[in-house]
């Protein structure tokens, strides 16, 4: 008899395109939310849509965060329990997302994710990123309930913020080579359509990186279809697999070593580029991505991340002990090996 079931949560609504922030009422009523909301959001997001977002709702408080930490997620908990919200509605990139994302969890109630960049995966996922000293954790959530991904806002963002959320997607591709990995040599559970989802998603911007251009709003569609795409195949596999492997344990080792450094999605980019190889050698895909990563302006060597080759070689040799999961670097890369592959990849 078969027995296997799976619950897959994931959002209700996603609005994306030129000036849907004006629809974000319209949604929430969709949605037959109750109770008074409550604003998640970081200085600039407040300043640049606070009032636009808080004009759609009735009696709206406001929880200004400036970092994405366990501390802030509190400072969100306990304005919550003074106004006691029906429900979250995060403003911003990813620090105000990922602290509304866990702070919503915590009090069991809903929140809806209105991204002013197109930076990272997160924006439409059930993780949350929060760093604690110089350790990065990724802590399961709930999705949000609805995603309003206005276009022109994500335009207007920095480059730097659109170049990360690409790289971000780009390094999809070897994540799911390192699911693949881990579901033939460790019996782990794989989902067929995740995994082809994320990959599809990263195959495709792949192929448009040449066509991202700052400052086009085309481009802000086409990277944030793709962060929800890849965001819809997590909650499909009910863990981050499809969009985090080896090259994510290369980033928040840097994230130790060398903190402050670069942003996510440029760090899992270039770590992209390394894993790649150690998993195809020459022939393997690596060139593709680092060339569509440095189409978009995003960092592809130690130096453009500020990183020097030290730094960089003891991120690679070590990332197998950031966590227990499967991957390419399962065991470890000896000194040797880690100078070869990104010497070979020009990474340093």
């Amino acid at each position: 008899m078969f027995e296997k079931s799976t619950w897959i949560t994931l959002p209700r609504n996603v609005l994306l395109g030129h000036g849907v922030l004006e629809d974000l009422g319209a949604a929430l009523e969709d949605l037959y939310l109750t109770g008074r909301p409550l604003v998640v959001t970081s200085p600039t997001p407040n300043e640049l849509a606070g009032d636009r977002v808080r004009a759609q709702l009735t009696d709206p408080e406001t929880a200004v965060v400036d970092d994405a930490s366990f501390a802030a997620v509190e400072e969100v908990v306990d304005v919550a329990e003074a106004v006691d919200p029906g429900y979250l509605v995060a403003l911003g990139g990813g620090k105000p997302i990922d602290t509304a994302k866990m702070a919503a969890h915590r009090l069991g109630v809903g929140f809806v994710s209105v991204p002013t960049a197109a930076s990272h995966d997160g924006i439409v996922s059930g993780r949350s990123s929060i760093p604690e000293g110089d350790t990065r954790h990724s802590v399961a959530a709930d999705p949000p309930l609805a995603v309003v991904a206005d276009t022109e806002l994500l335009a207007d963002a920095p480059w730097e913020l659109t170049t990360a959320g690409c790289a971000d997607i780009i390094s999809n591709y070897t994540a799911v080579k390192d699911w693949r990995l881990a579901r033939r040599l460790r019996n782990v559970e794989y989902s067929e359509y995740a995994g082809a989802l994320s990959e599809m998603t990263a195959e495709l911007l792949v192929a448009s990186a040449d066509s991202i251009k700052p400052g086009l709003e085309e481009s802000s569609w086409l990277v944030a279809k793709a962060l929800v795409s890849s965001g819809v195949a997590m909650s499909i596999a009910g863990s981050s697999r499809p969009a985090s492997g080896a090259e994510h344990l290369i980033s928040h080792q840097l994230d130790r070593i060398a903190p402050g450094k670069a942003l996510h999605g440029h760090q899992v980019g270039v770590g992209s580029i390394l894993t790649e190889y150690l998993h195809s050698g020459e022939e393997g895909e690596w060139r593709s991505i680092r060339d569509a990563l440095a189409s978009i302006d995003a960092p592809t060597t130690a130096a453009e991340l500020g990183v020097t080759d030290e730094e960089l070689i003891r991120a690679l040799t070590t990332a197998h002990e950031i966590r227990d999961r499967y991957t390419i670097l399962a065991g470890g890369v000896t000194e040797a090996a880690a100078i070869e592959t990104a010497t070979a990849t020009d990474v340093i």
